[in-house]
């Protein structure tokens, strides 16, 4: 077997687990490549060969995985989303272990199914997001949680939530497939896989292989105003209770251009930047392909 191993070493946890597993899965004959990145090599640069591989192990946060992932995007290569990072959120909607030697025997089956990804668009500049991409607050909780994720992991997004309990409002326009829907709240976030941490859903289906994307408007004033919300989603998967509050606008479609005012600044799977409204985002249908667990092809069979 020919395996690219492409992992980021500013990683928050999990580091050398990595390592554990190239010991784990280098057999006889086989011949592991790892190159590694801190976050300032162009991802494009590390996969140009990867064709010549058999598949690819994406070692690193949510944000280093979905950077791998679009830069193989439509190119049918198989790729292992390694979680070496704080949340892991897209190992989780995978139902994807995190043990090394178990992340082999996923390896050695082979198993692999097709999803859709997000495709951000701003000006020149172009990336892509396997879980969820998001403005306003969203950005604000990814932000202030960086000085937290060692010692807090996933607890630190938490804390940043309901540490900046008045987060700025701005006015929305969003064009969704050319519907213009005009709305006002803290954020915005689209959504390609749904689940968050304790099992709570951003919006109230998790299906990453319909070639859609969710737009949820958060229409609250304040932080606080959520935690009701959020209460609701943790006791009824349903969505009906959380529906009824009122409290997000949930919609669907392939492309969506948000504009905003005031402007706000975006996040794409827990990494935030500064790049601010208006850009497009578009769902890329089945663009990624990933080797997969047993219980994750059980999961979305029951899905469809």
């Amino acid at each position: 077997m020919k395996v690219l191993v492409i992992h980021n070493i500013a990683s928050g946890h999990g580091a050398g687990a990595i390592y554990d597993f190239m010991r784990c899965y280098a057999e006889d004959g086989d011949m592991i490549t790892l190159r590694t990145f801190n976050g300032k090599t162009p991802f494009i640069e590390l996969v140009e060969d990867a064709r010549h591989y058999d598949f690819v192990v994406a070692s690193g946060g949510d944000g280093t995985i979905a950077a791998v992932t679009y830069a193989l995007r439509y190119t049918n290569i198989p790729i292992l989303p390694f979680p070496s990072g704080t949340a892991n959120l897209l190992a989780m909607n995978l139902s994807s272990p995190t043990e090394p030697h178990a992340l082999c025997k996923v390896a050695d089956q082979g198993e692999t199914m097709y999803f859709d990804i997000g495709e951000i668009v701003a000006g020149e500049r172009s990336l892509g997001f396997t879980i969820m991409a998001g403005c306003g607050y969203d950005e604000i909780i990814m932000r202030l949680a960086e000085q937290h994720k060692q010692l807090l992991g996933p607890m630190a997004y938490f804390h940043a939530a309901f540490t900046n309990p008045t987060p700025p409002h701005s006015q929305f326009r969003l064009t969704i497939d050319g519907e213009v829907i005009e709305s006002a709240g803290i954020g915005v976030v689209f959504t390609n896989f749904s689940r968050l941490q304790f099992d709570l859903m951003v919006s109230d289906k998790n299906l990453p292989q319909d070639g859609l994307l969710d737009i949820v408007i958060i229409k609250t004033n304040t932080a606080l105003e959520l935690l009701p919300t959020l209460l609701a989603k943790a006791v009824d998967h349903t969505g009906n209770l959380s529906n009824k509050l009122g409290n997000l606008e949930i919609y669907r479609g392939r492309e969506v251009t948000i504009e905003a005012t005031p402007e706000m600044y975006m996040e794409y799977d827990g990494e935030p930047t500064r790049i601010h409204t208006p850009f497009t985002v578009r769902c890329l249908p089945k663009a990624a392909r990933f080797i997969v667990s047993e219980d994750c092809i059980k999961y979305f069979e029951n899905q469809e």
